[in-house]
């Protein structure tokens, strides 16, 4: 997908690691990436802020966070997140249950031209776009 060519994430904790219950992954994203369309799935996705000042959407509110900010989407909750700002964001995505980080491997490796390793294979839960990107309701 062309809105995640500069996505760099980095899968710190694999669900087969924690008995399917936890994900963790590092995510470093440049200045204006538009991020991906409004949407919403069965997984909690919390995000800690460790750099630069990305913008989320939970619902209809818009909020920019800052390092040491932490925004939570529960399962369901129509979410998306962008960085607006001219520098770069990183930040951890905290998913539980496990699964979705499978779904960032295989753009990982698709972003360096690898094959994603075998457990990056297996399905990964769904996700249900709703909504545009926040660039496009901006």
């Amino acid at each position: 997908m062309s809105e995640h060519r500069s996505f760099q994430p980095k899968v710190l904790l694999r669900s087969e690691e924690s008995a399917g219950a936890v994900a963790v992954v590092e995510s470093l994203v440049p200045p204006g990436w538009e991020g991906p369309p409004l949407h919403h799935h069965a997984f909690d996705e919390g995000f800690y802020v460790l750099e630069g000042e990305p913008t989320f959407q939970l619902g209809e509110e818009l909020r920019t966070a800052t390092p040491g900010d932490f925004v939570f989407a529960p399962a369901g909750a129509v979410h998306t997140l962008a960085n607006l700002s001219d520098a770069p964001a990183r930040y951890l995505i905290v998913i539980t249950p496990g699964g979705f980080e499978r779904y960032f491997e295989r753009m990982a490796a698709k972003a360096t031209g690898v094959e994603p390793p075998a457990w990056a294979l297996e399905p990964y839960p769904e996700t249900i776009v709703v909504g545009p990107k926040i660039p496009d309701r901006a």
